[in-house]
């Protein structure tokens, strides 16, 4: 559900490294997702919108007051509108129905929009009401483990405290996503999509929380698994394994991962081909003379 697309300046020195983070840009059903057999996978968007149809039709079967239904039907279906409109139907309709059954969706879809502004303040706290509504909903744990390392800012005073929640929310998504029972109506690919597209986004959210605390050799076992299981893996994640294993010696490793980050294209590309060369050079030199 998170852009593969992410916008990062990152700057790196043999030996260490000094990263510089820009808030990316959010794309609804965009993540990586696994690559599914059959010749003819349905796109990782249609996997998730199905899975959300489904649990409104579940929504609406439980709530008994038809206004608060299509009001929250209002708020839903105004994707084409400004999100500063959005922002407000969804505003009103929490003070509104302040018990509705629907208000962990509004603050889930707020906080997509609030990330799609780049506001992370506001994307916080709707993230974690609607978590406190609902904490075992593996798609907001997963999203607000992604979000939190890259929108991390050293000098902001509670950036610890939530680099370790959403350290605790990218384990708990992935327990919960594993017994996670498929609903009516989504085939078993459909699912499986789905199911791939969340463990994607909280791995990568673990890698780069592990990352950002100096734990380079969990980062590099949950960026491994991120890119393992992506379709469409995220460069972002690419450069921080090649980081990772470079600043743990393992140059081999470090050149394949900024050489997988150099085949796409956008701002990391040109790092990522400068970095594969050096690591390439470094493991040449390191290895033992026939």
């Amino acid at each position: 559900m998170i852009s593969s697309g992410a916008r990062w300046k990152f700057g790196l020195v043999p030996g260490a490294l000094v990263l510089t983070f820009a808030v990316p840009a959010f794309c609804q059903g965009q993540t990586a997702v696994s690559n599914m057999p059959g010749g003819n996978p349905l796109t990782v968007q249609d996997a998730n919108q199905m899975y959300r149809e489904i649990e409104e039709k579940n929504l609406h079967a439980t709530s008994g007051d038809s206004k608060e239904a299509e009001a929250y039907k209002a708020f839903h279906n105004s994707g084409s509108q400004e999100p500063a409109k959005r922002i407000k139907l969804g505003q009103d309709f929490l003070t509104k129905y302040p018990s509705s059954v629907y208000n962990e969706s509004v603050y889930s879809e707020l906080a997509e929009i609030y990330y799609a502004r780049q506001d992370v303040a506001n994307f916080y706290t709707a993230a974690d009401k609607a978590i406190a509504l609902n904490p075992n909903d593996a798609t907001m744990l997963a999203m607000d483990a992604w979000v939190v390392p890259r929108a991390y800012h050293r000098d902001d005073p509670f950036a610890e405290g939530r680099l370790d929640k959403a350290e605790q929310y990218a384990k708990h998504a992935i327990e919960i996503l594993d017994p996670l029972p498929k609903p009516e109506g989504m085939t078993e690919q459909q699912f499986a999509q789905f199911k791939n597209e969340e463990l994607a986004t909280a791995h990568s959210g673990l890698g780069l929380i592990y990352f950002r605390q100096g734990k380079l050799e969990e980062s590099a076992k949950e960026l491994q698994v991120a890119t393992s299981i992506a379709a469409t893996p995220d460069p972002t994640d690419f450069y921080v394994l090649g980081a990772a294993h470079q600043n743990l010696g393992r140059y081999k490793d470090a050149a394949d991962a900024f050489g997988r980050c150099a085949t796409v294209a956008g701002p990391l590309q040109q790092d990522c081909k400068q970095n594969a060369a050096f690591n390439a050079k470094q493991a040449q030199q390191a290895a033992p003379a026939k």
